[in-house]
């Protein structure tokens, strides 16, 4: 058993209330804009009745939601809520779907918990196999991997053949940061922590909008069981969306690649995103992405086809 979870689904109040207290800890009287009165406080951050008074609530009825009573609450308290304590967009997503999950029906959560499993429909496959000179592939909110285009799958190379990869099914992103380090830290070099982190709010932020995904449940537990570095990054309660920005790489045939990239969300997928991404043009990782693009044609041209199984997902 690991700690915010139960054989049905993520343990919803846990969840609310470790996330609202570790958000709370983290703001000083001054960053709320409040005085300071006597120089000795219990608390990390703001008390429970400072942040009742800053979201208009009673101290009672704050108490309530932080020991994880979301039933009920309003969209305004919630709003009142996530001003209080400053949370940022993917904090107040992650609130809102707490909130959510927490007012569901039982048939939702029978529902979410006989989901069918997400498959990557040929047309968005086509869509990879056209996107030329660019890495591209699609993931779910698990962290698998369901599709790539050539180039995609040669840039994440080391994922592909880590000996952590499990057969048969989609490789999954957080599996090679935590189960395979030694490698997942040649890849990603001294970024490694911050890329890691990131993948642990991912996971987080999708724990929030689907608790009862038996898949992500056995996912956490098992990399909680078998990585410290996770456990740590797990109980920080950090969420993040995964919108834009730029990733360093040290390809082990090609070496250092700074790549931006963009996440489209695909809007007939429910919980799927394509990531794309690219190099400056005519800058050292342009023409990295060209040698990889050779190393690809002929390093994984003969290797058999993996897109079957990276489609599928159980």
């Amino acid at each position: 058993m690991v700690s915010g979870r139960t054989v049905e689904g993520m343990d919803l109040k846990a969840e609310t209330g470790e996330f609202l207290a570790s958000r709370r800890a983290r703001i000083t009287p001054d960053k709320a804009g409040l005085p300071v009165y006597g120089g000795n406080r219990r608390v990390p951050g703001l008390r429970r009745e400072e942040v009742a008074m800053l979201a208009g609530v009673s101290v009672d009825y704050y108490t309530r939601l932080e020991r994880g009573n979301l039933g009920g609450v309003s969209e305004s308290v919630l709003e009142a809520l996530a001003e209080a304590l400053q949370l940022d967009e993917a904090e107040r997503t992650h609130l809102f779907d707490l909130a959510r999950a927490a007012n569901a029906s039982g048939t939702a959560r029978s529902r979410a918990r006989r989901a069918v499993p997400a498959t990557l429909r040929p047309v968005v496959q086509q869509i990879l196999d056209s996107m030329e000179g660019v890495p591209a592939f699609v993931r779910n909110g698990r962290l698998d991997v369901l599709g790539t285009n050539p180039l995609g799958r040669a840039l994440y190379a080391p994922m592909y053949d880590s000996p952590e990869r499990v057969a048969n099914q989609p490789v999954n992103t957080a599996r090679f940061h935590f189960l395979d380090p030694t490698a997942a830290r040649q890849f990603w070099g001294e970024r490694w922590e911050k890329v890691a982190h990131d993948a642990v709010a991912i996971l987080r932020a999708e724990a929030g909008k689907n608790p009862y995904d038996k898949a992500l449940i056995a996912l956490v537990g098992e990399l909680s069981t078998r990585s410290d570095d996770f456990r740590r990054m797990w109980a920080s309660h950090d969420v993040r969306l995964h919108h834009s920005g730029t990733k360093v790489f040290h390809h082990p045939a090609v070496g250092r690649l700074e790549l931006a990239y963009e996440a489209l969300v695909l809007p007939a997928d429910t919980g799927l995103q394509m990531n794309v991404y690219t190099a400056v043009p005519g800058s050292p990782s342009d023409d990295g992405l060209k040698l990889l693009t050779s190393w690809a044609a002929t390093t994984l041209a003969p290797a058999v086809d993996e897109r079957d199984d990276s489609r599928k997902v159980n």
